[in-house]
């Protein structure tokens, strides 16, 4: 069953990629959807055998390499970590592959979308269920891969391809830094098997080396490095730039990548490395600082910006920075516990803007949007349960985890770094609930701004669309209540085993159960107050969000323009770049190596040539002088021999 779990994706990629065409669309598509929905049945019980029944265990697949010291099988390691990404990746996967049947109906590349989403999933598995570093990063990359075509799928649209190649580059940067941490723990630790590095931790606590010249903590360059690749691949800031771009892939992509399976590939990795992590203080005040910095910028700018998926990845964003400062505070089951609830809220939250932009014939501004929800009411109530998860409201998902996750940061003493993160958390989540609302209220909401040809075509999304919104909305109401005491609350330690390594010192989220009651009610005042603001400016008084930007207008400026990275990555590194590559091209390339090279020999073989064709006139007699000079020359070199 473990084997079965983590390898029919790729099955199923392979004959969508393989036989797609010959299957037709419509076999193609069940074949898929079965295989996952079974693959996804069987994480169900695996989750419960492995985390629940703590019957952990690995899987030895086959030697893999063998080169001196090195050496390691490909194996597939089931612990409570690993059990909880394996459910959600498959749960969340097979709602999206059966509702891309509904939403790519029209579409003429079916299968190769089947299998990307397919080679998607093995990859996310692969990088989960890691015995081994080397196996990480295979999954790692090949989740990098698979993004590059998702996002890139429709390669008739230039932004799609822009956005697919700027995914891959800025994800480049960080998984640089991750294979230098890999590097440098098979330098440390001679070994890249998991098991090996986490019993050598604690001797290694202290341990120096030469990095860049100098005298360096090893655990602190180790882990930096590491935390660098979870920046690239979970977007956080100064690597974020590529995840608002992403959508331009179908809204399935958008659904895949933001809510189960990349973005939470370097929170998982993070979580997977507590115990070098736990070794490494200075690592941890950064990461606290990153990602209360990068929920804070996310959210400011999802206030603004009127793409309705834009909105919602902004939203990841800011989400996965709750999740990184909750592992600096050393809150890792809370990190994964919002982790867990985030995929099914946030898989409904795009899925359901699918399902809006289906209805509105492909229309993503909101601002075209408006008085739809009685047309599509089923849509319109996932969307608020997914907003009030997504806001912290209690009985919903995100009210149990996000919560934990502030709690933890109030209580982490050891950190100074931890009240930074607790305020930037707390102004986070009034800004998350207001830039909700204001999606629902200027989509559902008010007078219908589309034209009556549009408005005359919006209907709910078929069953095929809707049974997994179903799902998910059923994850996104019981996920946090369900989960909270196995994952954060008393039975965690039991529950979590040896999957996750916390110092006895570092143990907040005991600490974080007894805080104040006025920091637990802190959140929801706030979300609170979030929704009633949005409500007064686009259902009370419309014209009041106009008027605010102009008062506030460079504020409003840097918020809509991302607070400037692109123009400011594009001033000082793309165009440089650029200039540099087309003086290279022109000098070096097309002046010396190709003029001295190819081009050059070429032009000296063809000047040869010609002056010699000359000589082929036609004329015996002009043939019969060139005869005689040469016997002339060739007696005058054997005299000239003899003589000397």
């Amino acid at each position: 069953m473990f084997v079965e779990a983590v390898f029919l994706p790729l099955i199923s990629s392979l004959i969508a990629g393989f036989f797609g065409k010959t299957l037709g669309d419509r076999t193609t598509n069940f074949i898929s959807c079965a295989i996952l929905i079974l693959a996804a049945i069987m994480s169900c019980f695996i989750f419960m055998d492995v985390a629940l029944a703590g019957n952990s265990t690995v899987v030895e697949l086959l030697p893999w390499m063998t080169s001196g010291t090195l050496e390691f099988s490909w194996a597939l390691k089931f612990d409570t970590l690993s059990a909880v990404m394996v459910f959600v990746v498959l749960v969340v996967s097979s709602c999206v592959h059966v509702y891309s049947v509904g939403y790519m109906h029209h579409d003429k590349s079916q299968p190769r979308f089947m299998s990307y989403l397919g080679l998607f999933t093995f990859a996310m598995l692969m990088l989960v269920t890691a015995d081994n570093l080397v196996q990480m990063f295979f999954g790692w990359e090949g989740v990098g891969l698979a993004s590059y075509l998702l996002i890139g799928f429709w390669y008739e649209k230039e932004s799609a391809n822009k956005a697919a190649m700027k995914a891959f580059l800025v994800n480049r940067v960080g998984d640089f830094g991750f294979s230098l941490g890999i590097f440098a723990i098979f330098m440390l630790f001679g070994t890249v098997q998991l098991s090996e590095i986490f019993a050598q931790a604690s001797v290694m606590e202290n341990t120096m080396f030469t990095f860049l010249g100098m005298e360096a903590h090893a655990m602190t360059v180790i882990c930096f490095l590491l935390f660098i690749g979870a920046m690239g691949k979970s977007a956080q800031l100064g690597l974020h730039t590529w995840l608002p771009d992403a959508m331009e892939g179908p809204t399935p992509v958008s659904a895949l990548i933001h809510a189960a399976t990349m973005v939470t590939a370097g929170v998982f990795m993070v979580t997977r490395m507590s115990p070098l992590f736990e070794f490494a203080p200075d690592v941890l005040t950064f990461i606290t600082f990153i990602g209360a910095t990068t929920a804070f910028f996310a959210a400011s700018v999802g206030l603004t910006q009127n793409d309705i998926k834009r909105v919602i990845a902004y939203s990841t964003c800011s989400q996965l920075g709750y999740m990184f400062f909750a592992i600096g505070v050393s809150a890792y089951s809370a990190a994964i516990f919002h982790l867990f609830t985030h995929a099914f809220f946030k898989a409904l939250l795009f899925l359901g803007a699918g399902s809006v932009i289906h209805a509105m014939s492909n229309e993503q501004d909101m601002r075209n949007m408006g008085g739809i929800w009685r047309k599509i009411p089923f849509t319109y109530a996932c969307m608020w349960i997914g907003s009030l998860a997504l806001a912290g409201i209690p009985l919903f998902a995100g009210y149990y985890s996000k919560d934990m996750i502030l709690e933890a940061a109030y209580a982490a003493h050891h950190s100074p770094m931890h009240y930074y993160a607790f305020v930037l958390g707390i102004i986070s989540a009034a800004m998350t609930a207001f830039y909700s609302w204001r999606l629902i209220f200027l989509t559902f909401h008010g007078t219908p701004r589309a034209s009556k040809k549009v408005m005359s075509h919006v209907h709910e999304s078929p069953p095929v669309m809707t049974i997994p919104l179903g799902v998910l909305m059923i994850g996104a109401v019981f996920s946090g209540f369900v989960g909270y005491d196995v994952f954060v609350g008393h039975d965690r330690l039991e529950f979590w085993a040896d999957s996750i390594f916390v110092l006895a010192s570092h143990d907040v989220i005991e600490e974080a159960h007894h805080v104040a009651w006025y920091i637990k009610k802190l959140p929801l005042l706030v979300s609170l107050l979030g929704i009633g603001l949005a409500y007064l400016m686009y259902i009370k008084k419309p014209s009041l969000p106009g008027k605010t930007a102009q008062t506030l207008k460079p504020l409003y400026n840097v918020s809509y323009n991302k607070w400037y990275f692109d123009e400011i990555y594009d001033a000082l590194i793309v165009r440089p770049l650029m200039m540099a590559g087309r003086f290279l091209w022109r000098i070096f390339d097309v002046l010396i190596i190709d003029g001295l090279g190819p081009n050059g020999m070429m032009r000296i073989s063809k000047n040869i040539a010609g002056t010699l064709s000359r000589l082929q006139t036609g004329y015996v007699y002009h043939y019969a002088f060139v005869m005689l000079v040469g016997l002339v020359i060739f007696i005058s070199y054997l005299f000239y021999r003899i003589l000397v």
